[in-house]
């Protein structure tokens, strides 16, 4: 069976009441795992620095390689599970996350370390690009929409814990011990897949195996530049969010004066919102479609953005002149973020794996680019202000350009072309 024919209606029956309920905290746990892995050991960076004695910018590209890694990773397990389901892909990618992170606990030196990170990203990409494959198996256009904001008030509760967590495992042991408590959140999510989640990708629903077959749903895919722009937007608005993450502990420890847990605190304190808006965000698509919430939502940002370099580059404001204009951008953030996959993954359900794939491919890889963009701009709150602002702006730019046409999908159904991402 190829993908030409693979039916782009939804394979499953979507889970009404409890059973919705169950399935958005599974997915929501295995989810999880990418932010944790990325988040929990940010109070440590300085630490870091300071043990193996090198600069900033180099312990920040660990955080680079991790990025690296979830993106990468995307790209292969995203195919691999259109042609074998949701299932094994996933435990396979846990297994591989729970392996690097023990080897990060004897990493010998930065350079190491940002390898193994790279690996532990890699196998943590797994979780993510499943579990959106998952909601596109059972869901399409709002319906999905909705569901990736309720998702987001269970996996947004790891940027709240994972920061914390690393804290307080700093304040009892050294750096190194985040990496065990990492491979024992990876053990614990490889068991939760094998109990919890059932398949929802049916044998017959499946594409055929080989890395040809990948390769032409990867064909299929770019050769709609409608899904290309989503996917690019999904990316910009994801890295407002990760531009922030980049510079935060080095922004709020260093520049501001905060310790490993006050900083936990703070960086809590956006993720609540951050988490408020995308549930915010299910009220609002009764009235508007994903496509008018999200562009509204860039051009708030961008606006913000452009307040916020004036206040970072005059040093207006002190601690408050940083975390105000923050809590405005992640709050803007928090509708982007469920409704720019919504629109890119309504477009080819046939090959949700792949589609996912690239989504997160995009939303990785551009935060594994800004990242350094930070570093190198001086982790300081104007280097925040800066690269916000214009992944905002971007965005903005590309979803309204593409917004003014809508071509039809390239082979899709007329169900799949009348998805309501409309304005």
């Amino acid at each position: 069976m190829t993908t030409s024919n693979i039916r782009d209606a939804v394979p499953v029956s979507p889970p009404e009441g409890a059973n919705r309920i169950r399935l958005v905290l599974v997915l929501g746990m295995l989810t999880a795992l990418g932010p944790f892995t990325v988040d929990m050991y940010l109070p440590a960076l300085p630490t870091i620095s300071a043990h193996f004695r090198t600069t900033d910018t180099a312990v920040q590209l660990t955080l680079t390689g991790t990025l690296a890694g979830l993106a990468i990773g995307q790209l292969v397990v995203g195919p691999l599970s259109d042609s074998y389901g949701r299932r094994r892909p996933l435990l396979i990618g846990t297994a591989v996350h729970v392996s690097a992170s023990v080897a990060c606990f004897f990493a010998p030196s930065v350079a190491a370390l940002g390898a193994l990170r790279a690996l532990q990203g890699f196998g943590a990409a797994a979780t993510g690009v499943i579990a959106m494959a998952v909601v596109r198996d059972l869901f399409a256009g709002r319906a999905a929409a909705v569901v990736l904001s309720r998702l987001m008030l269970v996996m947004g509760v790891a940027p709240i814990l994972a920061p914390s967590v690393g804290g307080l495992v700093l304040s009892a042991v050294s750096w190194q011990g985040v990496f065990l408590v990492l491979a024992g959140l990876g053990a614990g999510m490889m068991l939760l897949g094998t109990c919890a989640l059932s398949e929802t990708l049916p044998p017959d629903a499946r594409a055929e195996r080989g890395i040809s077959h990948g390769l032409n749903g990867y064909r299929t895919l770019i050769g709609d530049p409608r899904f290309l722009v989503l996917v690019l937007v999904c990316g910009l608005g994801r890295s407002v969010l990760w531009a922030y993450i980049a510079g935060s502990s080095f922004v709020m420890q260093g520049q501001f004066g905060l310790t490993s847990q006050t900083y936990g605190f703070a960086f809590a304190a956006g993720a609540v919102v951050l988490i408020g808006a995308s549930q915010l965000n299910v009220v609002l698509l009764k009235r508007w479609s994903p496509l008018r919430i999200s562009l509204v939502s860039l051009l708030v940002s961008t606006t913000v953005g452009v307040a916020f370099i004036v206040l970072a580059a005059t040093a207006t404001g002190g601690f408050a002149g940083f975390a105000l204009p923050v809590l405005a951008l992640l709050g803007a953030t928090g509708f982007v973020m469920p409704n720019a996959p919504a629109l890119a993954l309504s477009r080819h359900g046939a090959i949700a794996g792949t589609a996912a794939a690239m989504v997160g491919f995009a939303q990785f890889g551009a935060a594994a680019v800004v990242a350094p963009i930070v570093g190198l701009l001086g982790n300081t709150s104007l280097a925040v202000a800066i690269v916000t602002t214009a992944s905002a702006g971007l965005g903005f730019a590309a979803l309204g350009a593409v917004s003014r046409r809508r071509p039809p999908v390239p082979g899709a159904t007329p169900s799949a072309r009348a998805s309501p991402v409309s304005g």
